[in-house]
This record gives C-alpha cells, structure tokens and sequence, in this order.
C-alpha cells in the first residue's frame, strides 16, 4: 500500500510542479502591488484612519502575515454589503478569491519583491480637500474636548451657514479635526431654529441628546452627506444636488470613540455648490420605528428579535444610495424592494453587522421603484450573552436612543422623482472614493480562523502602542477556561499564536483581549 501510494504521488508530481513554480513567481511588483494599492492604500497611509501604511514594497513586507491572514478570513478589506446579494456599489472593495489566493501564495513564497522597474506606481492622494476649492467653510466657533472617560459620546453642533439666499450643495466634506477619536457624522440643514434652541439649553459649545428637553436626531429630517473616515465624498452631477437653505444651520451629530485620554476636536466642513442651477434635487427619506410592522421598538434581555419595516412608495422615484445603521447588537440587514407587479430589487444586505465598520451604499444605476412599490427593511438584533459585543452585562431591555447602549432601527435612502431613462443612468462618476468605512480602533483583535475551531487555531491582534497585554478563554457563563498570555508587555504591530482548542468541550466561547485599558471579545464556537 505504501508503494502505491508512492507511485501515485510520482505520478502527480508533473501536474504539481507548475502549481508551485506558479506560486514562486508570485512577487510584490508585478501581482501583490496592483492589488494592495487599489484595495488598501486608501486607508492605509498616513493621517487615514488605518494603523500603518501600505504605500512602498517595505510597508507591507512589514505586515506581509498580517496581510495575508485578515485577507484570508475576509476581514479586510472590510467591504459589509454582500456581493452576491445582487445589488452593485459605487466604489466596492471586496478581494476576489484569485487575488485572496495571490496574496497567499505570495506570503507563502517568502514575500519577494520581484523587479522594481515592474511595479506599478504608489497611489497619490490629494493633502487637505479631497475634492477641491469649497465655496464655503464652516467650523466648529469653539474647540469641544472630549473627556478620555472610556466611554463614547453623541454630541450636536450648530454652525450657522449664513446663506444670504438658497444654494444647489453638490458636495459636502467633512474635516475631522482630530481623526483618532471623531468615529462619523450625521448631517442635517435646519431653518426652523430647533437646533439652536436645544443647544441654548446647555452652557457648554453643543449638547448631547440626553442633556436637553426633546433633543434627537428625530427632530432632523432631510439628511446631508455625512461622514466616515477613509472615504471621499459623493461629488453630485448630471444636474443633481441638495437644496441648502438661506439662512441654515448645519447641525452635526458627531460620535466621539472612547478614549482614555481628554481629545480635543475642532472640525469644518466643506460646502461645494453647483456652478449651473440644478435641476434635479436628492431627498432621503429615513426609515425609523413608526415604519415597523412588529414594533414597538423594544428588546427584551435574552432574546434575538428581528424587526421588520415597510414603507410605500407614494409615486414613481429612483432610489441613489441607502445606509443601514444599528449598535452593538445588530446581527444582520436585509432591504429590498417589491414593485406592484412583484418583482423583487435587492437594495442592500449585510450578513454580519459590525459596528466597528459601517458604510453608506451607493448604487451604480438609478435604482427606479414604481408607485406603490413598497420598500422592505429586516433588522436583527442579538440581546444576550451569547452577543460579546452586548454593552450590557447582564442583558436588558433595551430600546431606540442615540447611546451605544441602545439601539437604533435607522436606515436612509436617498431618492429623487423618477424621470423616464433614470434605469440606464450611470451614477460611477459621482465618486471614485474608497468605500465608506471606518476601524473603530487601531488596537485590534481580529477574528479566529478557522472558526469554528478545531485543534489548533491563529490567534491574531494589533497593538496601537507598547502595552501589557493579557489573552484569556471564557465559556459563554463567564467563566475563566484558558490564559493564552498573562499580563505580558507587548511591542505596537502585529501578533499572531496559535491557540490549541482540542481540549475544549463543545460550546461557545468568548476569546479576550485586554491591552492596557482596552478590552475586545470575540466569540469562537468549539463543535
């Protein structure tokens, strides 16, 4: 037996070979390069969002591990929409399973850089205004400092335009003025003096929700563009726009990410108008609550509950782009459409919901929907222990608010009324932008592969900063089980062990990370 099996390993050698010879060639300039600076670079340079760059061969021979493993696991890019779902975005950043491939046969060959002369230029990126000269700029009148209490916070600010007469907006940029802790932004144009009453209501610059009598974004209708870092803004043509008001206040939500120290932040926006008068204008519509066929909107502890909303569509329109939005305990998001003649329009669905990175899609077509279409929106929600990322321990009952220990049932549509044609019209050249992303933190524990896990396992995290870090295996009771690393000093960069699971019963467990004040879960299922 054993020399047949000799004989067919012989016998295979000849198709084996080219495989590997095949995996040998592949080099950083000529295969790896194309890939990482379209898929990567965007966020992965300096001042962006992402923790180191990826511009030069060095850069990512640095990190080739790291690379290859969250590509393997399809964390990164982190691209939430389903491709196969059948909808298609302005700006997709998903990895093919040949280039997942190419990466890995690339770190497996040892990384070579292969001719230098063969690699493609790195990706230049404009300093300051991502899309050019603003019409206006508006800022914050006073720096705000976010308290390094380890929480997050959710505060409105009112910035007067002072437009002496309506404005076609075409564009709308967002300058974080301290990019480590400003997580995104909502934005609303407000000319009913709501927002600078809420806000005379506190003696500090801005409010928060909670400080205030009746203070939400459920005063605030139609919505701007907003922001998220890593991404440059939708740039309006084809006779489009957003009506801005004479006289507006911009009122911006801005979600401040915990830290452990005070941050201040000092931000402006943008404003780009049409040079000629528009002659379509967007609108969104935002579906909440009231739209829910199964509300209220409440979540018992201890319970996974799906949420379903449905609006009709008062006349013919075409739908631009849509951006759903949850907290921590967010499972999933279905959205389609169904016209009068039941046909079905797939507009968005996200498998996996992760607050830590969210986005705003924008369609490549006009996307018409018929009177009487009605928009379908599921929404599932985790609220129990078996969730490592429920900020409430024991669970609660938890309803919708602005906090991340509530919830949100929150999904915008942009929209203008349909005009005959609308179906074939292209909407790529609104943006070449990288997708609408962001990383809630640099330090960062990636999710195990393979899960569920059997025998051994990677283990892999990122560390912001020199810190002492501990790794430890809970059971789904909140049991300690294992210690992987016990209050270890570790170096900023990539780590990655591995994790021996054999000795696990079946079951859910919680991996943790603690690196210094920070604590990140991820749930591992041993079969």
């Amino acid at each position: 037996m054993k020399f047949k099996s000799f004989t067919r390993f012989l016998a295979a050698l000849p198709a084996l070979l080219p495989l590997a010879a095949s995996a040998q060639s592949v080099n950083w300039s000529e295969h790896v390069a194309p890939i990482v600076y379209q898929h990567c670079s965007s966020c992965h340079r300096p001042g962006e969002i992402a923790p180191f760059s990826l511009l030069s061969y060095q850069d990512a021979l640095d990190w080739a591990n790291m690379i290859q493993y969250v590509t393997e696991i399809r964390y990164m890019p982190p691209w939430k929409a389903d491709a196969k779902f059948g909808a298609e975005y302005i700006g997709e950043n998903y990895l093919t399973d040949a280039e997942i491939a190419t990466i890995k046969a690339w770190v497996d060959g040892g990384a070579p850089q292969g001719d230098p002369a063969l690699e493609p230029p790195a990706p230049t990126f404009p300093s300051g205004s991502q899309v050019g000269t603003p019409d206006l700029v508006v800022s914050f009148a006073k720096t705000h400092q976010h308290e390094g209490t380890g929480y997050d916070e959710y505060r409105y600010f009112v910035l007067p335009t002072n437009l002496p007469q309506n404005r076609d907006l075409v564009a709308l940029e967002m300058r974080p003025g301290n990019t480590k802790v400003v997580h995104h932004a909502l934005i609303w144009a407000d000319t009913s003096g709501t927002a600078r009453a809420l806000d005379a209501q506190t003696p500090e610059y801005g409010y928060r929700a909670e400080e205030v009598s009746g203070g939400n974004q459920l005063n605030f209708s139609d919505q701007l563009p907003g922001y998220v870092p890593g991404s440059k803004p939708l740039v309006y043509t084809k006779g489009m726009a957003q009506r801005l008001p004479k006289g507006s206040d911009l009122v911006v939500q801005v979600h401040y990410a915990p830290t452990t120290s005070d941050e201040p932040d000092s931000s402006s926006f943008n404003l780009f108008f049409a040079d000629q008068p528009a002659t379509r204008f967007v609108n969104s519509h935002i579906m909440l609550p009231p739209a829910l066929v199964n509300g209220p909107f409440l979540i018992p502890p201890n319970t996974v509950k799906e949420f379903k909303g449905v609006f009709k569509v008062p006349f013919d329109v075409s739908i631009l782009g849509i951006a759903p939005h949850c907290h921590m305990l967010g499972k999933n998001w279905k959205v389609f459409a169904v016209t009068p003649q039941n046909d079905t329009i797939p507009l968005v669905h996200i498998e996996n919901w992760d607050f830590n990175w969210q986005g705003a899609y924008a369609f490549k077509k006009l996307q018409k929907l018929p009177k009487n279409t009605e928009i379908h929106a599921f929404a599932t929600y985790d609220n129990t222990v078996n969730n490592p990322f429920n900020p409430n321990n024991p669970p609660k009952w938890v309803s919708w608010g602005e906090s991340t220990f509530d919830e949100m049932y929150y999904l915008p549509i942009l929209w203008l009324p349909y005009q005959n044609g609308d179906e074939n019209l292209s909407l790529e050249d609104l943006s070449t932008s990288a997708p609408d992303v962001f990383h809630f933190s640099k330090t960062r524990l990636y999710p195990v592969s393979p899960n569920p896990a059997q025998g051994r396992v990677k283990v892999g995290y990122t560390l912001q900063e020199t810190t002492s870090v501990a790794l430890e295996v809970y059971d789904i009771h909140g049991a300690l089980v294992q210690r992987l690393a016990q209050e270890q000093r570790a170096l900023p960069g990539e780590h990655i062990r591995e994790w021996d699971t054999s000795g696990l019963s079946s079951g859910v467990y919680l991996l943790t990370l603690r690196a210094g004040a920070q604590v990140q879960t991820q749930k591992v299922v041993v079969p």
